[in-house]
């Protein structure tokens, strides 16, 4: 999907969505540059990590970016090893907190 509206409106109509990420994307219905600068694409994971503004959407640090990855991560281990584990840390970053708890992506 790259329709950055389409996207936009699929995480706003999600029934469980966080409130704070809700109440973002609210604030931000009809504003073009700021839907696009959320949602043109994914957070990459780089060298340095996942690394990205605190905000909802894609190209966002939060809750379901974060669960995204991990589950990415779980499904590369477990297809290359029998036994996987893996240590995770999360975002000590005040706006961050609870985000260790598991959250399903839009």
């Amino acid at each position: 999907m790259n329709n950055t509206n389409d996207l936009y409106n699929r995480w706003l109509a999600q029934p469980d969505l966080d409130d704070a990420v809700k109440a973002e994307l609210v604030s931000i219905a009809g504003d073009s540059d700021a839907v696009t600068d959320r949602f043109y694409r994914d957070l990459e994971f780089g060298t340095g990590g996942l690394r990205g503004v605190i905000g909802a959407g894609s190209n966002r640090m939060n809750v379901y970016t974060v669960a995204r990855a991990s589950q990415g991560l779980a499904d590369y281990l477990n297809r290359r090893f029998s036994a996987p584990s893996a240590v995770i840390g999360y975002d000590s970053r005040p706006a961050q907190k609870g985000s260790h708890r598991p959250r399903q992506p839009p």
